[in-house]
C-alpha cells in the first residue's frame, strides 16, 4: 500500500497503454502507404493508414492523460515499450523478421522500463498556475526555446526541401525538436484546465494560458504528423521509429528538466539508475531495429567452434 501511495499507478498504466498504441501507429501507417503505392492511389484514402492515424490519435490522448498524472521523466522513456510491440506487429503485417538480437532487444526494453519505474520521481514539482507561469518565464527555458525555434526554422524551410529525402535525421530532428513544445504544453494544459473552466470570473488568466498552450500543442502535433508521414514515405518504419524514440526522448527529457526541474526530487543513486535504465532501453531499441537484417545461426556457430577445437 505504501508503494501504491508513492507510485503514480494511473499515469503509469496509461503511459504503458499509450506506448503500445503508438508502437502500432508507424507499422499501420507504413502498411497503408505501401498498399496505396502499389495501387497507385493516395495513402490518405487507405483504410489501414486511416486505422494507424486513429490509433495515433488515441495514443496521443493517452500520452496527454499520462503526462498530467505522472512526471515526464517517467512517461517519456516508457514509450520504448511500443518498439517491441511494433516489431511483433510488423512481423505479421510487413513480413519483417524478429531475429535473436531483436528478441534480446525486447528483453532489454522491458528490463530498462522496470528500472525507470522503480527509480523515477514520484511527484511533480508544479502544483499551481503561478508556479507554472514562473517556470515558463524562466530565462533559461526561454533561451532554450529560442534555440529550438531557430533550429526548426532552418530544418523546415532550408534543409528539409533539399536533404529531407536523403537523410532520415532531417525529419527525425524536426519531429523530436517539436517534442520540446508538445510535452510541456500537455502537462501545462492538464494543470490549468480545471481552473480555466471554473465559474469564478477571476480565472480569465488561466483561460488565456489554457488557450495559448492548446494552440501551441495543436500546431506542434500537426507539424509532427506531417513530417512523420513524409519520413515513412522515404524510409523504413522500424529504423525511423528507433532513431526517433532515442532523439525525441532525449530532447523531451532535456526540455522538461529545464522547465519542471523534476530531477531535483531525484537523488544521486536514482539519477544514475534512471540513466542506466534509459541506456538499457535505448540499447534494446537499437538491437530490435538497427540489426533486424543481421542473422545469427547458433547451430552454424556451434559447428564452427567444434571444427576449430
Amino acid at each position: 500500500m505504501e508503494l501504491e501511495a508513492e507510485l503514480p499507478v494511473l499515469g503509469l498504466s496509461v503511459a504503458v497503454l499509450s506506448s503500445l498504441l503508438n508502437g502500432s501507429t508507424f507499422v499501420l501507417q507504413r502498411k497503408g502507404i505501401l498498399r496505396a503505392r502499389r495501387k497507385g492511389t493516395s495513402y490518405l484514402c487507405d483504410i489501414i493508414w486511416l486505422a494507424g492515424t486513429i490509433t495515433m490519435a488515441f495514443g496521443q490522448m493517452g500520452n496527454f492523460l499520462a503526462y498530467t498524472a505522472a512526471p515526464a521523466v517517467l512517461v517519456t522513456p516508457l514509450g520504448a515499450l511500443g518498439i517491441p510491440f511494433g516489431s511483433i506487429l510488423a512481423s505479421y503485417l510487413l513480413q519483417e523478421n524478429l531475429n535473436f538480437l531483436g528478441k534480446l532487444g525486447c528483453l532489454l526494453c522491458c528490463v530498462g522500463s522496470v528500472v525507470l519505474i522503480i527509480h523515477s520521481p514520484k511527484s511533480d514539482s508544479v502544483t499551481s498556475i503561478s508556479e507554472l507561469e514562473e517556470k515558463f518565464s524562466n530565462p533559461v527555458f526561454i533561451s532554450y526555446l529560442c534555440i529550438v525555434l531557430l533550429m526548426l526554422i532552418l530544418l523546415i524551410f532550408w534543409i528539409a526541401p533539399i536533404q529531407g529525402n536523403r537523410s532520415i535525421m532531417v525529419y527525425v530532428g524536426i519531429c523530436s525538436l517539436l517534442g520540446t513544445f508538445t510535452v510541456p504544453c500537455t502537462k501545462g494544459i492538464g494543470l490549468v484546465a480545471q481552473e480555466a473552466f471554473a465559474s469564478n470570473p477571476t480565472n480569465s488568466r488561466a483561460l488565456y494560458l489554457f488557450v495559448t498552450l492548446l494552440a501551441v500543442l495543436g500546431c506542434s502535433i500537426l507539424i509532427q504528423f506531417r513530417y512523420i508521414n513524409k519520413a515513412l514515405e522515404s524510409f523504413d518504419s522500424c529504423i525511423f521509429s528507433a532513431i526517433y524514440y532515442v532523439s525525441f526522448t532525449t530532447l523531451v527529457l532535456l526540455a522538461t528538466a529545464i522547465l519542471f526541474q523534476e530531477w531535483t526530487k531525484v537523488g544521486a543513486v536514482d539519477s544514475l539508475a534512471i540513466a542506466c535504465g534509459f541506456t538499457t532501453m535505448s540499447t534494446g531499441v537499437v538491437l530490435i531495429q538497427m540489426f533486424k537484417e543481421f542473422n545469427i545461426n547458433l547451430q552454424e556457430l556451434n559447428k564452427t567452434s567444434k571444427k576449430e577445437n
